[in-house]
């Protein structure tokens, strides 16, 4: 067989299993996996030395804040974080733009602020707000990978959701074949709290938590996955912070609802001490919880309670973190962790915990392709799929500066924390976009995708 690269030596990882081995390359796809030693004639041989190679993540929760809030983020500088953090595809959410993306004419106007930009392949999310159910087959047809919602009031331009949208929502979702992907906290029990706690004159950031206690989301978390029940929609709560809002999602799978789970990397990484050290740099929401509900997360992504795990990339300029640095309640809420996201979860997840590799892949590669409809081009090292590969050397120890940040703005409440595990190189399609700390590809390289068949998970 005449290739145009051969990868070899490799410890390949898939959800499955691990084993020695490479892979080879003919155009954009995976035209062979091999194990053991395999000659074969290719224009570029990558001799591995034993690190490991796995799929290219695939971040299911990305803030992008293109078009409108380009001084926040970019596609450009963005894509550019995700390679770093050997991250191949981002799905980019619809709000933190400006205007959000609820309609087929932002849809279009997204589309194409990003086209010359991204160095990995892309797709949007579409949003669900209070007043544009009728856009929705719309947005579907124009191959959005999910609707998101929120059960809280997001603080931006973006009309949260009482229950008779869930409700109506969750039918449509029926009807199309897609999902929603909701953010699920009681808004009028952490408005309550908020009022409360400020009434008394407090700033602190222990303030902030207080007012999410995990009861508020566990609440909504339940709301929401009866309306799945009776709807038969589809529902994907994002960002579960608490350990009792997995487990509830598990019953509710159990009871026949169409539902699923996300955490992220900052859930499992910080807790809610780390928060009030950090500050601003560390406020998202739902907040940080105790390191007691960080281990028991931990647990339930052991007893494979976690579908998904995405990064919730939420970036801003320092100014609006710096805001909140005396007054927690000034702050922008939102982590910038893209970049970090597989070097958090090596370290305290495969390192710290005996996580196995495979389950990794899985939660961050393989079920999020089946969630997204994007299965049959991403999410797996098998023939026929998109090249998309990382290789990791997982030993390596390292400590993250700011310099060593792509974002737009080099702020991360990562930043200064020490990992164990580092990408070394990542490749998207079959061509190399970054490698030893530099990006490697020219912008417009990313290739804007689509769901490309119903909801099936």
């Amino acid at each position: 067989m005449s290739a145009d690269l051969c990868i070899k030596n490799a410890k390949v990882v898939t959800e499955k299993e691990i084993f020695d081995g490479g892979v080879v390359v003919v155009g954009e796809k995976i035209a062979e996996v091999f194990k053991g030693d395999h000659a074969v004639e290719a224009a570029e041989v990558i001799d591995l030395q034993g690190k490991l190679l796995l799929p290219g993540l695939i971040d299911g929760h990305v803030h992008l804040n293109e078009p409108g809030r380009s001084e926040w983020e970019g596609y450009k500088t963005c894509s550019r974080a995700a390679a770093a953090g050997g991250v191949t595809t981002v799905l980019d959410m619809p709000l933190n733009s400006t205007p959000p993306t609820i309609n087929r004419v932002e849809l279009t106007k997204k589309r194409a602020v990003a086209k010359d930009q991204a160095v990995v392949d892309y797709a949007q999310w579409g949003g669900f707000v209070d007043n544009n159910l009728d856009s929705l087959a719309d947005l579907n047809a124009d191959g959005v990978i999910g609707f998101k919602a929120f059960a809280s009031n997001s603080g931006v331009d973006f009309e949260r959701l009482d229950d008779d949208m869930i409700y109506a929502g969750l039918k449509k979702m029926a009807e199309l074949g897609n999902l929603i992907g909701l953010h699920a906290e009681n808004e009028f029990v952490t408005r309550y709290l908020a009022a409360e706690i400020q009434a008394t004159g407090r700033i602190d950031r222990a303030g902030w938590y207080e007012s999410r206690p995990p009861e508020t989301e566990l609440e909504a978390v339940n709301r929401a996955c009866f309306w799945a029940k009776v709807t038969g929609g589809n529902l994907h709560i994002v960002h579960v912070s608490i350990p009792d809002g997995h487990r509830a999602i598990a019953q509710a799978k159990k009871a026949g609802a169409h539902v699923t789970s996300e955490t992220c990397p900052h859930y499992l990484f910080f807790d809610h001490q780390d928060f009030e050290r950090l500050g601003p740099a560390a406020k998202c929401a739902p907040p940080l919880r105790s390191r007691e509900m960080v281990n028991e997360l931990w647990q339930c992504v052991a007893d494979g309670l976690v579908d998904v795990i995405g990064s919730d990339h939420s970036p801003c300029t320092w100014a609006e973190k710096e805001k909140g640095m005396d007054n927690i309640w000034k702050a922008w809420g939102g982590i910038s962790g893209l970049q970090s996201m597989l070097p958090a979860l090596l370290t305290e997840g495969v390192h710290k915990r005996n996580l196995p590799l495979p389950s990794l892949v899985r939660m961050v590669t393989s079920n999020p392709a089946r969630l997204y409809g994007l299965d049959d081009q991403k999410g797996a090292i098998q023939v026929g799929l998109d090249a998309d590969l990382v290789v990791v050397d997982p030993d390596l120890e390292w400590t993250l500066t700011k310099e060593q940040l792509f974002y737009k703005n080099q702020h991360s409440a990562y930043v200064g924390y020490s990992f164990k595990g580092k990408v070394i190189q990542t490749l998207v399609r079959g061509k190399t976009v970054y490698q030893d700390g530099k990006i490697v590809a020219d912008a417009g390289y990313g290739k804007l995708l689509r769901r490309s068949h119903l909801y099936a998970f």
